[in-house]
């Protein structure tokens, strides 16, 4: 077939052999099956952000490191040259992922480079060398559901155990393969020590394989994994060979407001440089006597 134009600068500079055929194109990207020094393997070519369709990527990047502040501040302020440095970011994210991933032994495709944007990696087949079909195209039965979602819950442990959540895990990115599942489309993976709604994603992730295999066999919905691995975690026991038990006694016990607030007012206090029994409207304490020239607007 002809080569999309994305692909003909890796083929006149020799990292794609043939561009074989269309695989897919999602919301992230296209991929294509191609040849690449002599194997058969596909190329993510990621779109442009104006063309994707994935929301919310604002609490996904959170606690995402950047290689300085004119970096960061570009991003921030949306600049030109700060949404050329999220884009880039955003792509990078999968890239660092997979070798992270693939390194931990986590079934992921393992990556072979990426190259103005395009992603090159293994192509995931099934028995016959086919492209895999994703998990939502498979019919299960009920022995292969409770397989199939101990693997991933196994998985799902190790990427934590790694330090990663995916994020958008569900059965529209895993693959099945005649050695079992495989997981795909990374570029939404969050810090799990770094963004505050990594509970959060690693209870959905957790919640929709369990939603998934459950069709198959029902009893798996009774089963309660996010708790108990994101306590574990928490208190650095979770490592990939960790023995779950499928239960977890999540806390009824509401938060406590005015304690929460009283830790507020004092950090509020310690910034302005007050003491505990200082009155912050003092009449004598001049305005600009506040850290840093801050000047009250009372």
């Amino acid at each position: 077939m002809k080569a999309p134009k994305r692909l003909q600068p890796l083929i006149d500079d020799g990292f794609i052999d043939e561009v074989m055929r269309p695989l897919m194109s999602g919301k992230e990207a296209a991929v294509y099956v191609v040849r690449a020094q002599g194997e058969t393997r596909c190329a993510k070519v990621y779109k442009e952000a104006s063309k994707r369709s994935f929301h919310n990527q604002a609490e996904y990047q959170e606690g995402r490191k950047v290689r300085n502040s004119r970096q960061a501040r570009a991003m921030e302020k949306r600049t030109r040259f700060g949404r050329r440095e999220q884009e880039e970011a955003w792509q990078n994210a999968e890239v660092d992922a997979l070798y992270r991933l693939a390194s931990a032994g986590v079934r992921v495709p393992r990556p072979h480079g990426f190259i103005d944007g395009v992603l090159l990696m293994d192509l995931i087949v099934d028995t016959d060398g086919d492209a895999a079909p994703r998990l939502n195209d498979v019919e299960l039965d009920a022995n292969e559901a409770r397989d199939f979602y101990q693997v991933m819950i196994g998985e799902i442990v190790k990427m934590l155990s790694a330090g990663l959540i995916h994020g958008d895990l569900s059965e529209y990115n895993v693959l099945l393969t005649p050695q079992g599942p495989v997981i795909i489309d990374l570029p939404q993976a969050v810090d799990a020590a770094a963004n505050n709604n990594a509970e959060r994603m690693l209870t959905r992730d957790v919640d929709n394989m369990t939603r998934y295999f459950g069709r198959f066999a029902p009893e798996l919905l009774k089963i309660d994994y996010a708790g108990e691995i994101w306590s574990l975690f928490e208190h650095g026991k979770l490592h990939p060979d960790v023995a779950l038990t499928g239960t977890f006694a999540r806390s009824e016990q509401s938060a406590d407001l005015a304690a929460v607030m009283r830790e507020i007012d004092a950090a509020q206090d310690e910034h302005l440089g007050r003491g505990p029994g200082d009155d912050e409207n003092d009449d004598d304490a001049s305005e600009d006597d506040a850290p840093g020239g801050w000047r009250s607007s009372r």
